[in-house]
């Protein structure tokens, strides 16, 4: 996979992706920034977060299952010393349907243990948690 970043004047950035999305970061005025986009740090959290999304949503639908609704909240903790890389990242699936559990979880260990090439490229210690129709899950994964 190969992509460009160009600048765009002072700590702005923008991308186009491979698949021709256009990406735009920038920082926070105290830093330098005009606060256009994005910061990269968000970017990777959400991508950790849309990357095993995509994969539930693939093994449940692979299940014959289908979720009436899906969020995933994602909290991410940080080193307080530079680099200030992730250190650990807490992933929470909110699932709403006809859904039994045994195969929210499978889904979900499937994706957390072998498929989400983004979560599995990252320096970070992940845990993740889940509720199916309100109702967070006791099981550990």
């Amino acid at each position: 996979m190969d992509l460009t970043i160009k600048w765009n004047g002072k700590m702005a950035f923008a991308g186009t992706t491979p698949s021709g999305h256009e990406i735009k970061m920038d920082a926070a005025p105290e830093v330098g920034g005009e606060n256009t986009g994005a910061r990269p740090t968000e970017l990777l959290l959400q991508a950790a977060a849309g990357c095993t999304a995509m994969d539930i949503i693939s093994i449940l639908q692979k299940m014959r299952l289908e979720p009436t609704s899906f969020q995933i909240d994602v909290d991410g903790e940080r080193a307080e010393e530079h680099p200030k890389r992730f250190t650990n990242i807490n992933i929470h699936f909110a699932l709403d349907g006809e859904l039994p559990e045994d195969k929210v979880i499978r889904a979900i260990q499937l994706s957390k243990d072998k498929y989400c090439s983004v979560s599995h490229s990252l320096n970070a210690e992940m845990t993740v948690s889940y509720s199916i129709n309100g109702i967070k899950g006791e099981k550990a994964i």
